[in-house]
C-alpha cells in the first residue's frame, strides 16, 4: 500500500508564495511518477503539475506555468510544489498523486492510482 500525506497549505495573500510537500510511504518512491492536482469549490479537479522519476521530465498546466515549480527528492520520498506569485484563483484543495511508472507521466487524474487527502490553499486578494 502507498500512502501520501500532503502538507504546507495555508492562507496567504495574493502575490505571496507557498511550498507544498507530499511525503510518500514507499521505499520504491523513485518508481513512481508524481502529480499535483487541485479542486476549487464547485469545480472539477484539475491538473497542476507532474514529474517523472527524475527531475528531467516536468509538466505544468498553462494556468500555473512560470509561477509553480514541481520537484522531488527521491532520498526523502517527497515531492514538492513551489508556488509563487499566487493569485486568488489558485485557491483550492491541492492533492498529490502517484502513478506507478518510470516512463509515463500522466496529466489526467484517472491515470493515478494513489492519492493523498489534500491540503487547503487559500489566497486572499
Amino acid at each position: 500500500q502507498v500512502q501520501l500525506v500532503e502538507s504546507g497549505g495555508e492562507l496567504v495573500q495574493a502575490g505571496g508564495s507557498l511550498r507544498l510537500s507530499c511525503a510518500v510511504s514507499r521505499r520504491t518512491f523513485s518508481d513512481f511518477a508524481m502529480g499535483w492536482f487541485r479542486q476549487a469549490p464547485g469545480k472539477e479537479r484539475e491538473f497542476v503539475a507532474a514529474i517523472g522519476w527524475r527531475d528531467i521530465n516536468t509538466y505544468y498546466s498553462d494556468s500555473v506555468k512560470g509561477r509553480f515549480t514541481i520537484s522531488r527528492d527521491n532520498a526523502k520520498n517527497t515531492v514538492y510544489l513551489q508556488m509563487n506569485s499566487l493569485k486568488p484563483e489558485d485557491t483550492a484543495v491541492y492533492y498529490c498523486a502517484a502513478h506507478y511508472s518510470t516512463i509515463v507521466v500522466p496529466r489526467t487524474d484517472n491515470n493515478y492510482e494513489y492519492w493523498g487527502q489534500g491540503t487547503q490553499v487559500t489566497v486572499s486578494s
